[in-house]
């Protein structure tokens, strides 16, 4: 059964956030609450727990993963973007904005699209997982947590921990989300392209 970690949403307590990351560096499988809907998450550079974390979710190599990161200051070493890009996505961050990007050699082939070489990059505004994030010091790779089948995010800590006995180590339960999923901003051609909108006002992108 897996864990449920109990965090303050205002007040995070690290002990709890450390007994977190050793999980990911033992490379486990964990659900996080995000600014938009819980995430699955695993640590970057594992390739089983990147596998495993496609199973759970049900998805294939096509799907587009995501990079949680802390700060724009891990922008460049995971994608390329020019000035007039940086504005938009310094101007929308932290939020609940997903931004596909142009890959760089960082980020392993196997995490990017595969006929794109593109990735989904993130700066979520969400207390408990910038104190995650700002603790574990790396991007997490993250897909949003929606069962096979289902088109909803799931909510609610003990019903992940039930659904997902077995296959996931931890639950961070730092309170309900809001079960609205990221607006995706396709940043790789000239113009955004709003791929989805969702949580993140389109006005805060200028559009």
């Amino acid at each position: 059964m897996p864990q449920i970690f109990e965090i303050h949403p205002d007040n995070p307590q690290p002990r709890l956030l450390k007994q977190a990351t050793a999980l990911l560096d033992k490379g486990e499988v964990l659900a996080v609450p995000t600014d938009s809907s819980y995430a699955l998450v695993c640590h970057l550079d594992d390739k089983a727990a990147a596998d495993k974390l496609r199973r759970i979710r049900g998805v294939d190599d096509k799907h587009h993963l995501t990079l949680l990161c802390r700060d724009l200051s891990e922008l460049s070493t995971y994608a390329k973007v020019d000035n007039q890009q940086y504005r938009l996505i310094k101007a929308a961050t932290p939020g609940a904005y997903t931004f596909i990007l142009e890959a760089t050699k960082e980020v392993p082939r196997r995490l990017s699209h595969p006929s794109r070489k593109t990735i989904g990059l993130r700066v979520p505004d969400h207390k408990v997982l910038q104190d995650l994030l700002a603790l574990y010091n790396t991007p997490l790779l993250a897909t949003t947590l929606i069962a096979p089948g289902e088109t909803e995010p799931m909510n609610d800590a003990d019903e992940i921990r039930a659904h997902y006995k077995g296959r996931i180590a931890a639950i961070i339960d730092a309170g309900a989300c809001p079960r609205e999923p990221t607006t995706v901003v396709d940043l790789t051609g000239g113009d955004p392209v709003i791929i989805r909108e969702g949580r993140g006002p389109l006005a805060a992108l200028g559009l």
